[in-house]
């Protein structure tokens, strides 16, 4: 530890900013970059009367790391998403209306401190071996995000049905090209016409990506519920049931996926939360498909193949895999894949945080605001193997209280929720994030979140994953690295 840190600063220091972030976690439309920006302009005052550099930059990292961890919570109660949270509205909202809520913020809280472990373990590794490949990666990252766009594009399966023709799932994957080329199309326009956003509330940088996640992955998901005549169930209060091999590759690939955007410049905790999503399978616990039984048949006696006739007759009337009626991220998806994707998530976010980090230390490149904030309090070139082992002990400590705090919020508030109307919940969550919209970015942000609703409801009645919507930011940036 360096000679002129005291524990009870640094530890004052860590607290604030774990508070912070639980704030910009937990309230839809405050980003940690606003604290940022915040304690990076009173820096001057609070270097006057004697705090140093180092403890605002740990505020400002803990801030960041904490965020992480408590902003599942309103994704998943309220279907209101931060930038990095988008996708994770659709699986979250899903096990809410199931009754599982607090099962998803648990998930969601083990999927970030295991990030943080397994991110702990490969950070040197890893920071090694991209100081080697860096240059490479930059030159070929147009190509590496059109590679990632068209493999979840061509892995759209849409809805099975029992003896579908086999041009069928061909429609799927067309409907899955169209949402994402027009999603593209409203980034283009919305990041080009950036300039034309004049915010009523100047609160840090304004970003555009506000009115277009909020538009395509929480209002269309609320309005959906609403329309639908949805409401919050009782929550179970049950352990995690999720398979541990699903949970270590859940963990392993959200933290691998984030630990590599974080080095690649323009690329985002989303697009990494696409690229996690490639690597959960969909078919675990399928019912039987058509195939299966058709084997099955020839092994049936005659009274047997009347049975399963009569069978197959009831099924086609319904679903043949294990699904549910609101359910907006994956059709054919069991309840174990959405589960686990909250876990992937939730570590691509907590990793993303920690390598950006490294990148700054490693190559001196910012990759988020956070990460601006710290390098104009200390300079990538003066931080010394001291400061980085002083702030991954700081990560470890802030990763515990978020840890504990995140699921005492998670496992009590559908508690006070449970004594409101859902409908009018889902009222007052669409005007506050139109309200947002319309504070942080404009007028002309608010007309970008009004276009963006129908394209992110659009996903649900082509019976597609709303993933595919992903291409609001990935063919922005693939056509700029192209």
């Amino acid at each position: 530890m360096p000679s002129d840190i005291t524990i009870p600063m640094l530890l004052l220091s860590v607290l604030i900013g774990y508070a912070l972030g639980i704030v910009s976690g937990l309230i839809p439309g405050i980003h940690t970059n606003n604290f940022a920006l915040m304690l990076v302009a009173l820096s001057p005052m609070l270097m006057d009367i004697g705090i140093l550099p180092l403890y605002i930059a740990i505020a400002i990292l803990t801030n960041s790391l904490s965020h992480t961890f408590h902003d599942i919570i309103p994704a998943v109660y309220l279907g209101a998403p931060n930038d990095d949270m988008a996708l994770a509205v659709l699986p979250g909202h899903r096990l809410l209306l199931e009754g599982f809520g607090p099962e998803a913020i648990r998930l969601s809280a083990l999927g970030s401190a295991g990030s943080v472990a397994f991110s702990l373990i490969i950070a040197v590794p890893l920071a090694f071996a991209f100081s080697k490949i860096y240059p490479i990666l930059q030159d070929y990252l147009g190509l590496f995000l059109l590679l990632i766009s068209i493999s979840l594009i061509l892995s759209e399966k849409g809805e099975y049905i029992i003896n579908q023709g086999s041009l069928v799932k061909y429609k799927y994957k067309a409907y899955a090209l169209i949402l994402f080329i027009l999603t593209g199309v409203l980034g283009l326009f919305a990041f080009r016409m950036e300039a034309s956003m004049h915010p009523l509330i100047d609160f840090g940088s304004p970003s555009i990506l506000l009115p277009l996640l909020s538009g395509l992955f929480g209002a269309s998901q609320l309005l959906i519920s609403l329309f639908s005549g949805s409401h919050i169930p009782p929550q179970r209060y049950s352990k995690i049931e999720l398979p541990a091999k699903r949970i270590i590759r859940g963990v392993i690939t959200g933290s691998a996926a984030g630990s590599i955007v974080a080095w690649l410049p323009g690329i985002s905790s989303s697009i990494a939360a696409v690229l996690a999503r490639l690597f959960i399978k969909s078919d675990f616990d399928r019912k039987q498909t058509s195939k299966n039984r058709e084997n099955e048949k020839e092994e049936e006696s005659e009274e047997g193949k009347q049975d399963y006739e009569l069978k197959c007759e009831h099924d086609s009337e319904n679903e043949n895999y294990y699904r549910y009626e609101d359910d907006e991220f994956y059709r054919d998806e069991t309840m174990e894949s959405s589960k686990e994707f909250i876990v992937s998530v939730s570590g691509v976010n907590t990793a993303n945080a920690i390598f950006g980090l490294f990148a700054l230390a490693v190559i001196g490149k910012t990759r988020s605001g956070a990460m601006v904030a710290v390098d104009e309090l200390l300079e990538a070139s003066s931080l010394t193997g001291q400061d980085i082992i002083l702030f991954l002990l700081v990560i470890a400590i802030t990763a515990l209280l978020s840890y504990i705090s995140t699921i005492a919020i998670g496992n009590n508030i559908h508690r006070m929720l449970a004594k409101l109307d859902y409908s009018m919940i889902c009222i007052t969550v669409l005007l506050g994030l139109a309200l947002m919209s319309l504070l942080f970015t404009g007028f002309f942000g608010l007309l970008i979140f009004v276009i963006a609703i129908p394209l992110g409801m659009s996903a649900s009645f082509m019976k597609i994953r709303k993933s595919h919507a992903m291409g609001v930011i990935l063919l922005p940036v693939i056509l700029y690295f192209l």
